[in-house]
């Protein structure tokens, strides 16, 4: 099974570049962040043609997430739990094939101090409550989407330029390792040490260019889902197209 997380910073800007990257890749599963779109308006038509089935969390110009898969659907929920109140459309569950995909778009937090930073904080603490709760069932589980966590220096071309960043504060890392310390797998760790391994790449200044990236990214499997680990590979090819995401596809393949 092959899955795969994506944020395509924005559905109607990006279908064409998602389209193609389907074609190609053909991943049973692909989890995307950042739609930015209403349920209502998702262009549904083309991707369900690539023979995909669509569920969607969205909102109105800003977040939003989705899962399109190959195969069928089941239990789908969506929002994070924890906090009633929180309105933003940031988590969508489903089981394919008896794993438990959760596609999230963490909060990004800037800027810092601030009650941007709070939220971020406090979102990822439910993120790691219901870790718990999905560990305690046994069921295989992967946590895949845009974290908005550069975990360590290595995963940024140039670290010391994010130090003050929401992303790289060492309280961002540190609930990062929580997650880990769970006993949830880094899928790209496991699978290599490679450096320059980056899903992101600002818009401006040639960061693509000059390779100035950071990994984002990730994808956190559950003991029972690491053990099915074949491969984890960065799609990063797609970020020199016409009209791409500042972010690339990440994919992984679980055994069956």
């Amino acid at each position: 099974m092959i899955i795969a997380s994506f944020n395509i910073n924005g559905i109607k800007a990006r279908l064409p570049a998602l389209l193609q990257w389907l074609e190609e890749a053909k991943p049973d599963v692909a989890l995307l962040q950042e739609i930015k779109s209403v349920d209502e308006a998702f262009p549904r038509e083309p991707i369900e043609d690539l023979g995909y089935n669509v569920e969607t969390h969205g909102q109105k110009g800003f977040n939003g997430v989705a899962i399109l898969s190959r195969r069928p659907l089941e239990d789908v929920t969506r929002r994070l739990p924890g906090d009633d109140s929180d309105e933003q459309a940031r988590y969508i569950e489903a089981t394919v094939d008896g794993v438990r995909l959760c596609g999230l778009y963490l909060p990004n937090g800037n800027p810092t101090p601030g009650p941007k930073y709070d939220y971020k904080l406090a979102w990822m603490d439910r993120l790691h409550a219901r870790a718990e709760e999905l560990l305690a069932t046994e069921q295989p589980f992967v946590m895949a989407g845009d974290y908005n966590i550069i975990p360590q220096a290595e995963d940024a071309a140039r670290p010391d330029a994010w130090r003050d960043d929401a992303l790289f504060r060492l309280e961002s890392r540190e609930k990062f390792r929580r997650l880990l310390n769970l006993g949830l797998t880094d899928a790209l760790r496991a699978t290599t040490r490679a450096s320059e391994t980056y899903t992101f790449w600002d818009y401006q200044a040639g960061a693509r260019q000059r390779n100035d990236g950071i990994r984002i990214d990730h994808l956190l499997l559950s003991p029972q889902a690491a053990d099915r680990l074949l491969s984890c590979e960065i799609d990063a090819h797609v970020r020199d197209r016409e009209k791409p995401s500042d972010h690339v596809p990440i994919k992984i393949e679980l055994a069956e």
